[in-house]
């Protein structure tokens, strides 16, 4: 077990950063190889296929993508694709394959196409050689450079945890060129982290619930989850859900992060992401009741911010899409989805 002092350091990591005055000179590290791609083992489900965009700067990021079957709905006669593509967007120690268990079977069968991306050095997605994966403007970028080369009509964007961040930044960059960041049909924030980044978030749990800071702290920061089969159910999902499938996914965000997507001190120094007009997007925002890691506090900072109401599942973890009633957001996103009017 870590000391008190080791906790509190790690603690410290994700809170805002220390003035320049107090810092350390900073030391220069040797930059790791270039690697081309991860390794992250996966068995794709019926109707799935992997391939690897590449980007401009020469990395490959894996997709998994899921296209409607012969018999999804057709809305308004007009085919499956009169349904936007949905392009998901995974956060911290997860890749592409957590949306491929769930919901893109689910969303697939419903006519929309789904596209599940890897970031930079999750998954199998290519590693680079700097010490973290990127910063909330390479990844955003990235997932630019996808839809503008590889998606033919304005997609949804979805992201989870630290990925809902990313689409916020996204985003906040509809307002410049359609060539940098083409337009969206929407946007969904599934137990995002809010807009000012988690900050607020740790600073909370450790006025309010000193115990669970220490928990969430060791396990994310510390990656602890990754060998403490109880502490990653805790974090992730349900009680009631099965142990030998809590290992599966345990053993899969293992693999899966080689590098962590971002310097969370250069990452919070960075925000509040910067807002939009209101008539920018469409924008869901939905969070659940049993969220460890993003509290209702975050949830509601995150409605405010984009002026919607969130709504929150009942009875659910934060790994929403992956989680036992996992149908149920599923369910949730597909009413609003159906009801998605263009801006």
């Amino acid at each position: 077990m870590a000391t008190a002092a080791s906790t509190l350091t790690l603690l410290l990591a994700a809170s805002p950063p220390m003035p320049p005055s107090m810092r350390a000179p900073a030391r220069t590290r040797r930059s790791r190889p270039l690697l081309l791609r991860a390794s992250c083992a996966y068995a794709l489900r019926e109707g799935q296929s992997q391939r690897f965009h590449r980007l401009p700067c020469g990395l490959d990021l894996e997709v998994i993508a899921q296209q409607p079957p012969a018999s999804a709905p057709a809305p308004g006669g007009g085919g499956a694709a009169a349904r936007p593509p949905l392009v998901f967007v995974h956060g911290s120690f997860h890749a592409a394959w957590c949306w491929a268990e769930h919901w893109l079977p689910f969303f697939s069968r419903a006519g929309f196409p789904c596209y599940a991306l890897s970031l930079r050095a999750q998954g199998e997605s290519s590693i680079p050689p700097e010490k973290v994966a990127g910063t909330l403007e390479t990844h955003t970028g990235d997932i630019a450079d996808f839809i503008q080369k590889e998606i033919s009509l304005p997609p949804v964007l979805i992201g989870h945890s630290f990925g809902g961040l990313i689409v916020q930044q996204y985003i906040s960059c509809l307002g410049g060129s359609e060539l940098l960041h083409p337009r969206l049909a929407g946007a969904v924030l599934v137990c995002s982290v809010p807009p000012s980044g988690n900050s607020g978030l740790v600073w909370r749990y450790l006025l309010t619930k000193p115990v669970a800071a220490i928990k969430v702290t060791l396990s994310l920061a510390a990656k602890r989850f990754a060998n403490s089969l109880s502490l990653c159910k805790e974090t992730f999902f349900s009680p009631e859900m099965d142990d030998d499938l809590v290992q599966r996914y345990q053993g899969l965000m293992k693999d899966s992060s080689k590098l962590p997507l971002f310097d969370l001190r250069k990452l919070n120094a960075s925000l509040p992401v910067a807002s939009v007009p209101n008539n920018t997007v469409n924008i869901l925002v939905v969070g659940a009741s049993n969220d460890f890691i993003v509290d209702a506090e975050g949830l509601s900072e995150t409605a405010r911010f984009y002026n919607v109401q969130p709504l929150c599942v009942e009875g659910i973890a934060h790994d929403m899409m992956l989680d036992c009633s996992w149908d149920e957001g599923a369910g949730i996103i597909l009413s609003w989805l159906e009801k998605l009017t263009p801006k």
